[in-house]
This record gives structure tokens, C-alpha cells and sequence, in this order.
């Protein structure tokens, strides 16, 4: 009986074993996809569609926050955002929001266009590449997150 319980209990865990195993071959790697500008650097590549989200804060606080889809296009060494979608006077579908160029450690500049102009921004990219946090001094922080 003894012996029976311990064969049991040694198919029990190496099944676990196996499962563990398994899954952990199947997740996500995390790794991100990049492009190649055409002098040969390679950067992160943030073409594509993007859920947005904008906050406004401090002094425009009283704007509210509000969601957007942002399409990002790859010219020359620049990425390019325009909104899919209208969020109102000076915001129109497919205006303008963002001007960025990357270089192998992130962003070396962006520009995020508001209603009231475009302005300076520091950001940051997720190391899969599939979020981006984009900081405007105390006015205003949106978030993308890859589609």
C-alpha cells in the first residue's frame, strides 16, 4: 500500500512538473519589436494603432480627461501620431498629436500637439514596447497602449 501511494504521489508532481513547464514555455517572451532606421540603427518600433488615454492636470485640470485611438507611422526617422478619433475644437480626427524620434536607449524627443499648440514631452516606453507614458511638465500625462 505503501509503495502505491508513493508511485501516486511521484506521478503527481512530475505531472505538475510538466504542466509548470509547458506554460511557462508558451507566455510571452517580452521581447519587443523594433525597425531599422536607414543608417542601420535599430529602435523600438511603435508604428501601428494605439488606445489613448489624456489626462489633463494641474492648471488644466478643469479640460478633464478623455480617450482617443492614435495611428502611429514610421517617416524618415520620426513617428508620427494623428487621432483617430475627434475629440473636439482644434482636436479633430486625423490631426495631429504627436512627433517623436527615438534612438536605441528611448525617446531623444517628442512633441505632444494640444488644442492649445504643441509643447515639449518626456517619455518613457515599456520594456515590451506595448505602453507608452508621454509626461507634459504638470499639465498633462497620456498613456498608449498598443492595440
Amino acid at each position: 500500500m505503501k509503495r502505491r501511494v508513493t508511485i501516486w504521489a511521484i506521478c503527481f508532481v512530475a505531472l505538475i512538473a510538466w504542466a509548470g513547464l509547458v506554460c511557462a514555455q508558451t507566455t510571452k517572451t517580452g521581447t519587443m519589436k523594433t525597425v531599422k532606421y536607414s543608417d542601420g540603427e535599430e529602435v523600438c518600433d511603435l508604428t501601428g494603432e494605439w488606445d489613448a488615454f489624456l489626462e489633463n492636470l494641474g492648471e488644466w485640470a478643469k479640460y478633464g480627461s478623455y480617450s482617443n485611438e492614435i495611428k502611429i507611422k514610421l517617416e524618415g526617422r520620426s513617428f508620427i501620431g494623428t487621432r483617430l478619433k475627434d475629440n473636439g475644437p482644434n482636436r479633430p480626427a486625423g490631426s495631429l498629436i504627436l512627433i517623436c524620434s527615438l534612438d536605441k536607449s528611448g525617446f531623444k524627443n517628442i512633441i505632444l500637439n494640444t488644442g492649445f499648440g504643441p509643447f515639449p514631452c518626456k517619455g518613457q516606453i515599456s520594456e515590451d514596447g506595448n505602453k507608452i507614458i508621454i509626461e507634459m511638465d504638470t499639465r498633462a500625462k497620456v498613456t498608449l497602449t498598443r492595440k
